[in-house]
């Protein structure tokens, strides 16, 4: 992943900000939307795509786009590094490779231990009743 690529990469949009603030909100473009368009980024390779989209698929839209968005701070620069960071990590956090698939029969064997345990002991618990003469 070559983050100074996709900075670069990185498409900025700004809005008016939700929520109190008064007059200051209704004027100003605050918040702040970072959108990286992963089919097109350079900066990224197929590998670390298909990590993407496995990883952070709920968080894209249909044409692949991964989107950011901060107005937690009456200030756009503020917001506009908050939203650059929260991207950073979101990227480097879903370009790592899936979780390797493990083995059907290992868990299969391992439940017929504890079956076959659970068995030994119910038997035993059933030999400390009364004994019928």
């Amino acid at each position: 992943m070559n983050w100074e690529i996709i900075e670069r990469e990185l498409q900025l949009r700004t809005s008016r900000s939700s929520g109190a603030g008064g007059q200051h909100v209704n004027k100003t473009e605050s918040r702040v939307e970072l959108v990286l368009d992963i089919r097109e980024s350079q900066g990224l390779s197929r590998r670390e795509r298909d990590n993407l989209r496995f990883h952070l698929g709920n968080r894209m839209d249909s044409q692949d786009r991964l989107s950011v968005t901060d107005q937690s701070d009456r200030s756009q620069h503020t917001n506009r590094k908050r939203a650059l960071d929260a991207m950073r990590q979101l990227l480097e956090r879903g370009v790592r490779n899936p979780p390797k698939k493990r083995r059907a029969g290992a868990f299969k064997a391992n439940n017929r231990k504890r079956l076959d345990r659970k068995k030994r002991r119910g038997e035993v618990k059933k030999g400390r009743g009364k004994i019928d003469f």
